[in-house]
């Protein structure tokens, strides 16, 4: 709102006064306004002059008629901070704004009414600062914090009534001169990067950017506002592997707090204890078998490069070496050197190196090698013949399953009743009588049988 300017106390309350024209203490001849604002519910404002209810149902606004102490009321936020409305003989005013440090401000000395003053004197807590003959103002360029503090002014006053120059003083006015707020708080660290070694020496520093006052810092790290240290700087002499993480600096001046963007720590661990596994290969390891070997390290944060070496040359990288199938070429000894490096710029690089390993290649004896193909063929051999049984199996299994999903009812037969018949006949014993004939041992056509039952 131009030409208004809130009566407000640092960390304001809800409910203000506004005054115009913007001095205080505003005095009744300049046609005062008051104006009450809040974020409260909108309706009907309580009035106070000099502590009692002076005006209920009010208006949000009115011009001041009678000098005294105004306060407002608005529901669901409260009642303002008082303004006095001054109706004295000699009254000094000050700007009614927040006075922050480097700021100009301007204190006036004046005569009821506007009155002719003559030779003003200025004071701050009883001491005399300055004496004008003919000014009536005070300008403190530029404000620092010391020229908090109470205010009043002394000087000649022409009174109508007797037509002479009275002395009067004022009463006495509060300045308070607050810090510039704070703003661009940064962390810096040393040594660059914010990575450091396992026992290394840490130091991370606390800048504002703008703001004034005196100064106190807070540090934290991560989600905890657990409390690490105060003061411009922390200092970590021998960081562990528990000191990464994101620190963040909190600064205030009283007035005003400001934190800075959390910066990553990493502490990295320097690898140590290199080993290869396995430590110790069959001896001796002919021509023809595969082999592996594998590089690990017990500590060491990652990532960690793993170069192998052979007889001192490089070979190969990476955490496995695949010989495959080995000849007599692949005899040496074996190494693995393992790295990690601070930063992106390898200024530090840490190093283990592996205890060696001896690999010794024979070539393989004819029946040897003739053995090895004939186990080779057997072993092919037994698991084609059981995939080929297990295909048999299979087929067996699905042509069973339709019979399995419908089963045949269960009939039971029983034999039909045979009713007893007449006895089969009995065969009949004959004897052949033997009877003449001419030739002997023929039998005659016309013989005849005798029956004997």
């Amino acid at each position: 709102m131009a030409g208004k300017v809130a009566l407000l106390l640092w960390g304001a309350q809800t409910t203000q006064l506004l005054v115009e024209p913007p001095w205080t203490p505003p005095v009744l001849w300049d046609r005062v306004t008051l104006t009450c604002q809040g974020s409260g519910t909108a309706g009907a404002i309580t009035w106070y002059k000099d502590g009692q209810r002076w005006w209920e149902e009010g208006p949000d606004q009115f011009r001041v008629t009678e000098s005294g102490t105004y306060q407002c009321d608005r529901p669901g936020t409260g009642r303002s901070p008082p303004v006095n409305v001054s109706n004295d003989r000699l009254v000094l005013q000050v700007p009614a704004r927040a006075l922050l440090e480097g700021d100009t401000v301007t204190l006036r000395c004046r005569g009821w009414q506007d009155k002719p003053v003559t030779w003003v004197s200025f004071y701050r807590e009883e001491k005399q600062l300055q004496r004008f003959r003919d000014g009536t103002e005070l300008s403190l360029s530029p404000l620092r914090l010391h020229h908090s503090g109470r205010y009043r002014c002394r000087g000649g006053v022409h009174s109508e009534v007797s037509g002479r120059w009275k002395e009067s003083e004022s009463a006495p006015v509060s300045v308070t001169v607050r810090g510039v707020p704070l703003s661009g708080v940064s962390v810096s660290v040393q040594p660059p990067g914010a990575q450091v070694a396992l026992g290394d020496r840490l130091v991370l520093s606390c800048a504002v950017a703008t703001g004034t006052g005196p100064l106190s810092f807070s540090w934290h790290r991560g989600d905890s506002w657990a409390l690490l240290g105060t003061g411009p700087h922390l200092e970590l002499r021998h960081v562990g592997d528990n000191d990464s993480g994101h620190y963040q600096c909190r600064a205030s001046n009283g007035d005003s707090v400001a934190e800075s963007v959390p910066l990553n720590v990493t502490v990295l661990v320097p690898v140590a204890n290199a080993t290869i596994s396995p430590g110790a290969l069959a001896q001796p390891v002919s021509t023809g078998d595969p082999v592996t070997l594998r590089c690990s390290v017990q500590v060491g944060s990652a990532p960690v490069t793993f170069t192998w070496l052979r007889n001192g040359t490089e070979v190969a990288r990476g955490p496995l070496l695949e010989l495959g199938d080995v000849h007599v070429g692949h005899s040496g000894t074996y190494q693995c050197l393992a790295t990690n490096q601070l930063g992106q710029d390898g200024h530090r690089v840490f190093r283990a190196l592996s205890p060696e390993l001896a690999l010794t290649v024979t070539p393989r004896r004819h029946w040897d090698t003739v053995a090895v193909n004939i186990g080779r063929s057997l072993l092919f051999l037994v698991l084609l013949l059981g995939v080929i049984g297990g295909c048999h199996w299979w087929q067996r299994l699905v042509a069973r399953k339709p019979q399995d999903r419908s089963p045949q009812p269960l009939s039971l037969s029983v034999p039909p009743r045979v009713s007893p018949g007449p006895a089969p006949p009995r065969h009949p014993q004959v004897t052949n009588a033997q009877l003449p004939g001419p030739y002997e041992g023929q039998q005659d056509p016309g013989a005849t049988y005798e029956s004997v039952m």
